[in-house]
């Protein structure tokens, strides 16, 4: 909805400040419309509780403050941060203010919409889907059911300061719904849980306990009602987590189905520059793993973009253009875009590819490959090229540095083959160890996903001797033969080799490998 109570009052040159709730955990669960302004704020003023993936939403350009409240840390306080809403929408900025959950459950977006009402700054308001809704539903537990609940209520355990907390009320509210959530109640659990058996409900009443709901570090703890607080505290449950109480609870054991995939709550390296990293992040996201990303290269032009700009020059007189990555097709149309030119320059010219990834890329700028071969070596990549035709003169695209068998495979052919570099892979240097270190040393992670040779060269640059110790102790993915050799030169033995290369294929066999290990 949008603030139009006193038009007189609204600036024309002024910002607008958008009040959006991205929902909680998973950063998928935002809306269209809060992802839609995300992508073009000037501004994003985000909680501790908005997923940090949503921020790589933002434009480059996008100024990102940092004012989520920390339990017990010195914190911005409300007053502080309304008042930066106001200045930065006068000063003509468009803000995003990021709130976990639903702005106005439970949060402090009523205030900061009243506040921009009365400085008459226009504001939005974008809703999110609520932390009860969804992290109950994560956990398996569907509030309302025709058998067990019609009614339900949203209630916080967490009082204005001040304001007492009255054991009365909680009494009363025992047996007027039949499911309760509590959010933020975590403080105060065994003082609720039994003002509500005070009220009358039954101490056997099932509940549960919902930490980190809709994220890989998503638990659950079911109890019966008198039991819960002392099993949370023993387990080690603190916020942010949602209480539930209501025979809806007793659904969980048919119902759940996010703890379920294979991959849940694994956390999985991911060692690809940052903007490859994203597309993985989110299919690991589908897959209820956690994504770690931590780029060990970085994609830069090559030293020397004068080989690129001569062959684009002349693209039509060869037979075949031949790209290796989808890194290369990238690169390549980026340097003919700049050039003024597009798919036509091609002329009569083949257009072919090593790999499903690679296809993908090239058909993103509006070319169906004449070749496509599946592998980088062997009798495949020789039968793909020799099945497209004769060629007597190739461009190979591809990286600085690469292996010989391409253009040995098309020389085998009796091509003259042109190998031009359209980028060059980096390392990102040896001052990321320490903190890559850290990770393996406290056993965060289950599993590292390497998919190109150039990140697991990178990986053992910045490990160092400490490399195979280090791998030694979690799951190496490889995405096919090519990786796979680059991690035994390493002396790294990969756990597992996807059969079909690419990231869903090496995803699934990441899947079947985990099942295969799982007690049956």
């Amino acid at each position: 909805m949008t603030n139009t109570s006193d038009p007189k009052a609204l600036n024309s040159r002024q910002g607008t400040v958008y009040l959006v709730g991205s929902g909680p955990g998973d950063p998928r669960l935002i809306t269209v419309r809060g992802l839609e302004l995300l992508r073009r704020a000037d501004v994003v003023l985000h909680d501790q509780l908005s997923h940090m993936a949503l921020l790589d939403e933002c434009p480059a350009t996008a100024e990102l403050r940092d004012v989520g409240k920390r339990g017990g840390k010195k914190s911005p306080s409300q007053g502080w941060i309304t008042a930066q809403l106001i200045e930065l929408a006068e000063q003509g900025r468009d803000v995003v203010r990021l709130k976990g959950g639903d702005s106005f459950i439970f949060a402090r977006g009523a205030e900061e919409a009243e506040a921009l009402s009365r400085a008459g700054v226009r504001f939005e308001v974008i809703p999110g889907i609520s932390s009860p809704v969804a992290t109950s539903a994560y956990a398996g537990i569907s509030l309302t059911h025709r058998d067990f609940s019609s009614s339900v209520t949203f209630i916080t355990g967490s009082d204005k300061v001040g304001k007492a907390w009255s054991p009365e009320a909680w009494q009363r509210l025992a047996t007027a719904t039949a499911t309760i959530c509590v959010l933020m109640g975590m403080r105060r659990i065994k003082e609720i849980c039994d003002a509500i058996i005070d009220g009358g409900r039954s101490p056997e009443t099932p509940a549960a306990v919902i930490q980190w709901g809709a994220r890989p570090q998503q638990r659950v703890l079911t109890a019966p009602l008198s039991e819960l607080a002392e099993r949370s505290k023993a387990g080690g449950f603190s916020n942010p987590a949602v209480i539930v109480v209501g025979e809806v609870v007793s659904l969980r054991e048919t119902l759940s189905w996010f703890e379920k995939k294979p991959l849940f709550s694994k956390r999985v390296l991911v060692p690809r520059p940052k903007q490859q990293a994203r597309a993985t992040a989110h299919l690991l996201r589908e897959r209820s793993a956690e994504p770690v990303v931590f780029p060990m290269i970085s994609i830069v032009d090559p030293p020397d973009l004068a080989p690129l700009r001569t062959a684009i020059s002349k693209l039509a007189s060869y037979d075949l253009v031949l790209f290796t990555s989808a890194n290369g097709v990238g690169r390549f149309f980026s340097e003919l875009a700049a050039q003024g030119g597009d798919a036509r320059a091609f002329g009569s010219a083949k257009v072919g590819v090593i790999g499903p990834k690679t296809a993908e890329a090239l058909r993103e700028h509006g070319i169906t490959p004449d070749l496509e071969a599946r592998e980088f070596v062997g009798e495949g990549l020789l039968t793909a090229i020799e099945k497209a035709g004769k060629f007597e003169r190739v461009l190979l695209a591809r990286g600085l540095v690469g292996r010989a068998q391409v253009p040995d495979a098309l020389k085998l052919t009796g091509a003259s083959v042109e190998v031009v570099p359209v980028y060059e892979t980096l390392p990102v240097g040896a001052e990321a160890g320490s903190s890559l270190f850290a990770m393996f040393e406290a056993k965060e992670l289950d599993c590292v996903l390497f998919t190109s040779s150039s990140t697991v060269h990178s990986m053992v640059e910045v490990l160092g001797d400490r490399a195979r110790e280090c791998l030694s102790g979690v799951v190496v993915a490889s995405i096919g033969p090519i990786t796979s050799e680059a991690c035994r030169e390493n002396g790294i033995e990969p756990d597992l080799i996807a059969t079909e290369y690419t990231v869903p294929g090496l995803l699934d066999a990441l899947e079947q490998h985990y099942l295969s290990q799982a007690p049956s």
